[in-house]
């Protein structure tokens, strides 16, 4: 796909949801990433899309890099590509749902941080009362606060299912001074990512994500505390004690979960009122975190 003069687009990667081209020659290391509207659960795309998911994905992560400002490094050059080298060139499609990104060196693991038990960390508590591995406190229940953050790595599966690591794995495939940086790096930013959503009333109950090197230095890099990586609840809700309101995939996991499905290909068919309502919650966090209104 040409666009301005020899500067051209072409797919490198095409992920669940999100695709990537790069930008120009190689040796300019520039990548487009472009949030699609498709959605996965389980580790399988849907068939149908979630209307401005890209979108609303693209402005939750751009918010973050610029509260985050320049307290750590990240990958990103500009979430307006068209203010860049792409100018009013780039395509239409991708417009609003891409930014423009150095090319980084990427680690094998993913950073979980966790502030709550919740997902498959209380299914694993549950058997064996332990998270990862790490071995807590008898009796706590689904939503119980952690005294403290736990970092919890995990593999990265191109396909099938990611698996938990201990930080003690994470280090034998990174090297011991990385893994002990992304943790540091990733506890941190959670931190500050959970004292924004508590002013905005919500809590973030766990994060993923994701760091390579860039010219040498660890960077952050993908999407950051959205809703499609993390989990987000009602704070009143949970402090009431009750099934908090999630801002995130967990509804639909648990209206496909309800449907008796296998979580094997092919999905079931999304009916509009989940697509919506997966829709409506992303911007309603969005606009509560951002205090910005989603324009679409």
């Amino acid at each position: 796909m040409d666009l301005v003069g020899d500067l051209t687009l072409k797919l490198i990667h095409k992920g669940k949801v999100r695709d990537i081209y790069r930008v120009g020659a190689e040796r300019d290391r520039l990548l487009l990433m472009v949030a699609s509207d498709r959605v996965s659960a389980f580790d399988v795309v849907m068939t149908e899309e979630i209307r401005d998911k890209g979108k609303i994905l693209t402005a939750m992560s751009a918010f973050w890099f610029e509260y985050l400002g320049g307290r750590f490094p990240n990958h990103l050059v500009t979430s307006d590509p068209t203010s860049n080298e792409l100018g009013e060139d780039l395509p239409e499609e991708f417009r609003g749902r891409s930014m423009l990104v150095k090319e980084a060196e990427m680690l094998p693991i993913e950073c979980i941080v966790r502030g709550y038990l919740a997902g498959s960390a209380l299914k694993e508590y549950q058997v064996s009362r332990t998270v990862h591995g790490q071995r807590l406190s008898p009796g706590l229940s689904g939503g119980t606060k952690f005294p403290e953050p736990l970092f919890t790595p995990s593999t990265k599966a191109e396909s099938g299912h990611d698996l938990n690591i201990s930080f003690e794995e994470a280090s034998t495939m990174v090297g011991e001074n990385v893994a002990a940086r992304v943790r540091e790096m990733s506890l941190e930013i959670y931190r500050i990512g959970a004292s924004r959503a508590e002013e905005a009333g919500v809590v973030l109950a766990d994060t993923k994500f994701e760091f390579g090197f860039i010219d040498g230095e660890i960077a952050i890099c993908d999407e950051v505390l959205t809703p499609d990586s993390s989990r987000i609840w009602e704070a009143s809700e949970l402090l009431a004690g009750g099934e908090p309101t999630a801002y995130d995939k967990q509804p639909l996991r648990d209206w496909l979960e309800s449907t008796g499905w296998n979580k094997m290909p092919p999905p079931p068919s999304l009916p509009k009122a989940v697509r919506e309502s997966l829709r409506n919650r992303y911007v309603a966090v969005y606009e509560r975190i951002s205090g910005r209104e989603f324009l679409g």
